[in-house]
């Protein structure tokens, strides 16, 4: 019993320190919207170029309306009736980061006015640039465990029933959106077609380039007096298997156990927390994994 309740006191310490993870989520999340929404009011729409997402379909709207519509209010609408569809069918859980992601990125988009003329000139530069910055902040806000709504919910439902990737549903919507942009007069161009995707390309380079590190996984060898505290705190607060081993030490040969761990890259800063609340003197061995496939992780189907 003395056990059960030094587990729940160092459970409840950690439930304060997570939520000041999350208030720290939301606000890094809520700046690095800025740079999303400046890149497209700024650079983009100036230079009549549309880019994948709602963001380009709120654009289409924005330019076949004559400038009537604004991209803020497209982009609220167009998520509503994306959200109506998503709350039926992935849950309302996984929709609540996308709510407050479409709010605060709607609202970037009614602060920042379209300019007349783009911040930068050159349109080449204007889309490899604009693609990197819009790419850095979308990576930004997935790393902050956010969303920003649009076709994302589009991939998750997708996802859900069908075995395709989140990538390749996210690439086709796009490739249609940005293609759809040639009917409008003012973007009635191969070459803004063009300046589009390539836009489209370097911000999703740019997303993989900061989420690359989490897309890795990470095994742990946790050496602890209090194996069986912190085997039930990673199972309670990460929902990750944990496997006790025995083990002894070669100079003491006292029994130990040790628990070993597999997760996201992105979770291994939790694994520490956890420990280091619950026995500061564990010994803790992290190990780079290059795949790991089956429940929680990537598909297995994926393998061959």
């Amino acid at each position: 019993m003395e056990n059960i309740s030094k587990l729940k006191e160092k459970l409840a310490s950690y439930q304060r320190m997570h939520l000041f993870v999350i208030i720290k989520e939301y606000f890094i999340f809520t700046l690095a919207t800025f740079p999303y929404a400046l890149v497209l009011n700024q650079i983009i729409v100036p230079h009549n170029l549309v880019g994948g997402g709602i963001s380009g379909l709120s654009t289409i709207i924005f330019f076949f309306s004559n400038r009537l519509v604004p991209i803020w209010l497209s982009n609220i609408i167009l998520n509503v009736i994306l959200l109506a569809i998503a709350l039926k069918i992935i849950g309302w859980k996984a929709c609540v980061r996308s709510i407050y992601g479409i709010l605060v990125l709607s609202f970037w988009y009614w602060l920042i006015p379209v300019a007349d003329k783009p911040l930068i000139t050159d349109p080449f530069m204007a889309v490899i640039l604009s693609g990197i910055f819009a790419g850095m902040a979308l990576g930004t806000i997935f790393l902050n465990n956010g969303s920003t709504g649009g076709t994302d919910l589009i991939a998750l439902m997708v996802s859900k029933y069908r075995y395709i990737s989140m990538g390749n549903v996210l690439l086709a919507c796009d490739i249609i959106i940005i293609c759809s942009g040639y009917f409008l007069p003012n973007v009635h161009s191969v070459e803004k077609i063009l300046f589009g995707l390539t836009y489209t390309f370097m911000s999703r380079t740019a997303i993989d380039t900061v989420m690359n590190r989490v897309r890795q996984s990470v095994q742990f060898f946790i050496f602890s007096k209090k194996a069986e505290e912190v085997s039930q705190a990673i199972i309670t607060k990460l929902h990750r298997g944990v496997t006790q081993l025995e083990g002894a030490g070669g100079y003491t040969h006292q029994p130990m156990k040790v628990l070993t761990i597999l997760c996201r890259r992105n979770e291994a800063s939790t694994v520490f927390q956890l420990v280091r609340h619950i026995d500061p003197d564990a010994f803790i061995a992290e190990n780079q994994v290059e795949g790991v496939f089956g429940q929680g992780f990537d598909s297995i189907r994926k393998m061959g």
